[in-house]
């Protein structure tokens, strides 16, 4: 690195010539945002259409259903589907005093990038230092207040919003990584529990999506997409299987309508395997 660079900017940065002050500022920023947050955990995969936002989405309406304080960040910019599957992509987000002031629904906190666009169809065109510059705000300049869990969701791969969280987070409580049953699909997400071993970025578990289909009319259970990808991984990496998620037509129909399964009130299968991933959380 030359002296005309700092260590949190891509280019030469005047403003703290290159002392790194800059980068120290962008630290308490974030430390003073998240002071009251308990539990940060992001949710990973190194592959797409795991359905990382429907467990991110109804994991942490599960968790604000038990009673805890649960604050939702959506930190993928260029594919933001949480507002959709919240049923509010409309909602106004607004700032106080510089900070911005998260949207509140189905009794959680939310900020994503989806709520600041004009259109919900418009496409998000941005380039790695403008989305680092996203996260960067997403994390420091939140007022969250006082959380039990922030549940992050992150994009597939290993690109810029995963490594931005992993990198910037204080003190985070781990990543839960989604998988489905078969071998193709846990190939790429070793990837994801590699890439948080090299960041030394703890692991809580993994989740096992579309785990079998659960027959409404007899209840026998169907492996559709194989079976046994998620405790191979677990296995494999002395993690935790954190849970098994069958398919149910209603977790699509309820993150299309904007009334996420795990806030239904009617018992389901899906929601008993909700509630049992948070009992395996830390508390």
């Amino acid at each position: 690195m030359s002296e005309n660079t700092c260590p949190n900017r891509t280019a030469a940065c005047g403003d703290c010539k290159g002392s790194g002050s800059c980068q120290d500022d962008s630290e308490k920023k974030i430390r003073s945002c998240l002071a009251n947050v308990k539990h940060k955990i992001a949710v990973m995969s190194g592959k797409g259409g795991v359905g990382k936002s429907t467990v991110s989405v109804n994991l942490a309406i599960a968790l604000a259903k038990q009673g805890k304080k649960v604050g939702l960040l959506d930190v993928d910019i260029n594919g933001p589907s949480i507002p959709k599957m919240l049923g509010n992509v409309c909602a106004d987000v607004y700032s106080e005093n510089g900070k911005l002031i998260p949207h509140e629904t189905h009794g959680i906190k939310v900020v994503s990038i989806g709520y600041f666009l004009p259109n919900p169809d418009d496409a998000i065109i941005l380039r790695g230092p403008a989305k680092n510059g996203v996260i960067q705000q997403f994390i420091s300049d939140v007022v969250w207040g006082e959380l039990d869990y922030l549940i992050i969701d992150c994009p597939p791969g290993t690109g810029d919003e995963p490594l931005g969280i992993c990198q910037r987070i204080p003190d985070p409580t781990g990543a839960i990584i989604v998988t489905t049953p078969q071998e193709v699909a846990a190939n790429d997400v070793r990837k994801s529990l590699n890439f948080c071993l090299k960041l030394e970025f703890p692991i809580l578990g993994i989740v096992e999506n579309m785990s079998g289909f659960i027959c409404p009319k007899c209840g026998e259970l169907t492996n559709i997409f194989a079976e046994g990808a998620g405790k191979k991984l677990a296995m494999e990496f002395n993690t935790l299987l954190l849970g098994q998620i069958p398919i149910d037509p209603l977790v699509c129909m309820g993150g299309d309508s904007g009334n996420p399964i795990a806030g239904e009130e009617a018992p389901s299968p899906i929601r008993d395997a909700f509630n049992s991933i948070c009992a395996k959380l830390p508390q």
